[in-house]
């Protein structure tokens, strides 16, 4: 962590990989930003899987065992365990605590279920642990995390999900898609502040865990959608010129240079399905919600 923040901090220009947002309260933080009236990607997936859940069931096969990348709150996990014949349950995040209460609770309401956590960043590649047999598997990727890569590593990091899930395995993936900006930038601008919040707790965690020296009213939170590049921009950006300590090295910022924190990538449906074939899976479905907010996916690693 400490390396790859340096190396963001001091680079032209600056920037922290969004994995860095999801401590435990940024976690939690998130967790809560799904719940507002603004923010419509996760209520909207939510009404889509559960409309869609026969059809998923059925490409999901009997007894597949259920990897979920990112688990977070393992809150559209349930959605799928209720519906779908799935005997084991393997939860993989990088926030360690936030991840070990999630998968306790699934254990204490699924008693049924056997559950494994994988503390791990899933941005990389990653082995199964040894407990996960080499049976078929489902991959359940939501919330359109895959829109935090850029294209170009969406496309690399479905390429290591295609050779981790093995042949005859599916991957289950939400998508956000573009829109008019007004819907796009309420959704990370919020009425009630919990974006920036979440956005500025990034400096709280350097401070507490590198001992970052800041002031957070020299911070502010901004999003907007970036058009050429269809994708919506977070930045914490200096309100004023300053210069930061982080572990003996000193960062200078000039009024208005900004850290560039997450992209939140829009896509296309066609856009998706070629990026997904080009990483090796075959697209089976896709479900849209009837406003086109979004689309989730079922792909599989072979085109049977």
């Amino acid at each position: 962590m400490a390396e790859e923040v340096l190396a963001g901090l001091t680079s032209k220009p600056k920037y922290c990989s969004p994995k860095y947002l999801y401590d435990q309260k940024g976690s939690e933080l998130f967790e809560k930003i799904c719940e507002l009236p603004e923010y419509y990607p996760t209520r909207t997936e939510e009404a889509i899987l559960t409309d869609a859940m026969a059809e998923i069931a059925a490409l999901a096969g009997e007894d597949a065992t259920l990897v979920e990348f990112g688990s977070g709150a393992s809150r559209k996990v349930r959605l799928l365990l209720e519906s779908l014949s799935i005997k084991r349950y393997l939860g993989i995040d990088i926030s360690r605590e936030f991840l070990i209460e999630s998968t306790r609770r699934l254990a204490a309401d699924y008693p049924w279920l056997e559950v494994h956590a994988a503390c791990a960043d899933f941005t990389r590649n990653v082995a199964l642990p040894e407990a996960i047999e080499p049976k078929r598997l489902v991959g359940f990727f939501p919330g359109s995390s895959i829109g935090n890569f850029t294209p170009a590593a969406a496309e690399g990091f479905l390429n290591s999900l295609h050779r981790l899930l093995r042949p005859g395995s599916g991957l289950l993936i939400g998508v956000d898609l573009v829109k008019d900006h007004k819907t796009l930038e309420a959704a990370y601008n919020d009425e009630q502040g919990l974006t920036a919040e979440f956005n500025l707790n990034l400096l709280d965690r350097l401070k507490r865990e590198m001992g970052l020296a800041f002031h957070r009213e020299r911070f502010r939170h901004r999003a907007f959608f970036n058009a050429k590049k269809s994708r919506i921009e977070m930045h914490l950006e200096s309100r004023i010129a300053q210069v930061l300590q982080l572990n003996g090295h000193t960062i200078r910022f000039r009024e208005g240079e900004s850290i560039h924190t997450e992209n939140s990538y829009k896509y296309s449906v066609p856009g998706f399905q070629r990026l997904a074939v080009r990483a090796g899976f075959a697209s089976r479905k896709v479900w849209i919600d009837d406003q086109g907010l979004f689309s989730v996916h079922y792909l599989t690693t072979s085109p049977s």
